[in-house]
């Protein structure tokens, strides 16, 4: 079992900055990969970024080069640093984590899930 708790959510203007952070309970977080979801009000959650066991990332076209995945396995956590935030980045964002080698972009293919920090981007 893993628990994960995000945090770092907020209110911010639009070119703003926001680093949100997931701290996972257990002692196997290192053999999980994480990713990085959000949802907006009316539409499906959607990926965001995800990054491997291994430390490798990948992110979703509409994020790529302004927001970067990272992990520190010596403290259980992920971290998503969003920078040039926009409007249309306004949403829960959830972590989640997945033991299975797959590409890490699909919903279904995680494991266990947080409860979700909301970002609002204001213009």
């Amino acid at each position: 079992q893993v628990q994960l708790a995000e945090s770092g959510g907020g209110l911010v203007q639009a070119g703003g900055s926001l680093r949100l952070s997931c701290a996972a309970s257990g002692r196997t977080f290192s053999t999980y990969a994480m990713g990085w979801f959000r949802q907006a009000p009316g539409k499906e959650r959607e990926f965001v970024a995800r990054v491997s066991r291994f430390h490798l990332t990948y992110y979703a076209d509409s994020v790529k080069g302004r927001f970067t995945i990272s992990r520190d396995n010596a403290k259980n956590t992920v971290y998503l640093q969003m920078n040039s935030l926009k409007p249309e980045d306004t949403a829960v964002y959830y972590c989640a984590a997945k033991l299975s080698a797959t590409s890490g972009t699909l919903v279904g293919e995680y494991d266990y899930w947080g409860q979700g920090t909301q970002v609002t981007v204001s213009s």
